[in-house]
């Protein structure tokens, strides 16, 4: 059998030669090969530690090589590696099962796909086949994926390459207290804002016309942003007077990472679809999928979905999540998740800001935080420009990189830094990273501006 080289002259050479990296200037990066990682750490083929504040791409959160989760990978690879969607399998509807039991209300169908884009994808062709209507409300301050209409949904400039997208996308602005739209001075105000705006948008696109409206319960790689209480009821509510179906897009949210099983919960708000990936099995296998109510699984008892994937339901895959759902229960991880950011991180972060006069405000909830760091804190004037690049950027990339050389990975975006580790991480390892931080953090206070 042949092996794989793992020198790393071998593996960058291979990797610069032929691996084409996603959201890259090739010839401006250097991937750092990685040997092996485990729970909340990984380390480089130097021999490097560090210590995962980012989750990778905030998915691992039951954390790395969790011995449970690597079994039932390898003994479903040993009974049955893989099986057409045409077909029922023992892993797929045991998966179903045990994520519409944790799903909200009346979620019980699942639709299976490879991750969540894919699921953004098919959650509005659902929603635009059940309501008969074509538009689809978005935020600005969003990403739903990369495919062609989950980046058409997405409201980040990362859209702005691929348009012009798919058609009847309509784009809002949701609550965001420390930069308000809607000139609020409370968390209360611009919740009652925020849904007002929502309401007279819907009015002049014609509510008939709307089939959705697609939200992040929290928004996520946007600035971890938690929505004032109230916000999410009151996007139910409108979504009920007018025949709107509400899907929460809870890829990055969900499993854990808010301290509940999807955010949704943390408001009692039961949303149409909810669309997941990610955390549903820490990234171990490619999974994503569509949990929807009974009543739009009705539109299709009768009536074929138009809409498939090769690899729906994958069999390793589905087993992973059936495992990856008994350790979160078996051991806790959604109580630890909430108690973690509640009587650690938070505390931990807010401490961080009496230090450091760049750090304008700490927000977050669960596992899910992010501190956004300014230039003056009076004006709120943020580190680096809105999507700022080259040598505007510079601050952001100078404590990203004292954060790396103190064996921190830390997960970076426009001018904040996002506090997102694994939901497993201990309490322990959330203060020798915040240590770090504060260290990293004398960077961005050189930029500091204010008085």
């Amino acid at each position: 059998m042949a092996s794989i080289p793992t020198d790393q002259a071998t593996v960058r050479g291979n990797d610069r030669r032929h691996v084409f990296h996603s959201w890259s200037a090739q010839a401006a990066i250097d991937p750092l090969p990685i040997e092996r990682a485990l729970g909340s750490q990984f380390w480089d083929l130097d021999g490097k530690r560090y210590l995962d504040f980012s989750s990778q791409l905030v998915n691992v959160n039951i954390g790395y090589q969790h011995p449970k989760l690597v079994a039932a990978i390898q003994e479903q690879a040993g009974r049955l590696l893989t099986i057409g969607p045409t077909f029922a399998n023992d892993a797929r509807s045991e998966a179903a099962r045990l994520i519409a039991e944790i799903a909200p209300g009346d979620l019980n169908m699942v639709f299976f796909t490879n991750g969540g884009a894919e699921a953004n994808e098919n959650a509005i062709r659902m929603a635009r086949l059940h309501t008969g209507r074509h538009k689809i409300l978005a935020a600005y301050r969003s990403y739903h994926g990369a495919t062609a209409g989950a980046i058409a949904l997405t409201g980040d400039p990362r859209r702005w390459p691929s348009e012009p997208g798919m058609p009847g996308v309509v784009r809002h602005w949701g609550p965001y207290p420390y930069r308000s739209a809607f000139h609020s001075t409370t968390e209360a105000e611009e919740g009652e804002r925020a849904l007002q705006h929502l309401r007279d948008t819907i009015m002049v696109e014609g509510p008939s016309t709307v089939a959705a409206i697609i939200l992040e319960p929290v928004v996520g790689t946007n600035g971890v942003l938690v929505p004032p209480d109230g916000y999410l009821a009151g996007v139910r509510q409108i979504c009920d007077e007018h025949g709107i179906m509400l899907i929460a897009d809870e890829v990055m949210a969900g499993f854990g990472r808010c301290g509940e099983w999807f955010a949704v919960d943390r408001w009692d708000v039961t949303p149409d679809l909810i669309t997941f990936a990610k955390g549903v099995n820490s990234g171990y296998v490619p999974l994503g999928g569509v949990v929807m109510s009974d009543r739009i699984a009705e539109t299709f008892q009768h009536r074929a979905f138009p809409g498939g994937l090769t690899y729906s339901g994958h069999p390793l895959a589905c087993a992973s999540a059936v495992a990856s759902i008994g350790i979160f229960r078996e051991e806790g991880i959604i109580d630890h998740a909430r108690a973690l950011g509640a009587d650690v991180i938070g505390p931990e972060l807010r401490a961080l800001a009496e230090r450091h006069p760049s750090v304008g405000e700490v927000r977050g909830l669960g596992v899910f935080w992010a501190l956004e760091l300014v230039r003056d804190r009076h004006t709120r004037e943020p580190l680096v420009p809105f999507n700022a690049t080259g040598a505007d950027a510079a601050p952001m990339g100078e404590f990203a990189a004292a954060c790396k050389a103190e064996g921190l990975w830390p997960f970076v975006h426009f001018n904040r830094t996002h506090v997102v580790p694994p939901c497993t991480t201990t309490a322990d390892e959330i203060r020798e990273g915040v240590a770090i931080l504060d260290h990293a953090l004398e960077v961005a206070d050189r930029y500091y501006t204010g008085s």
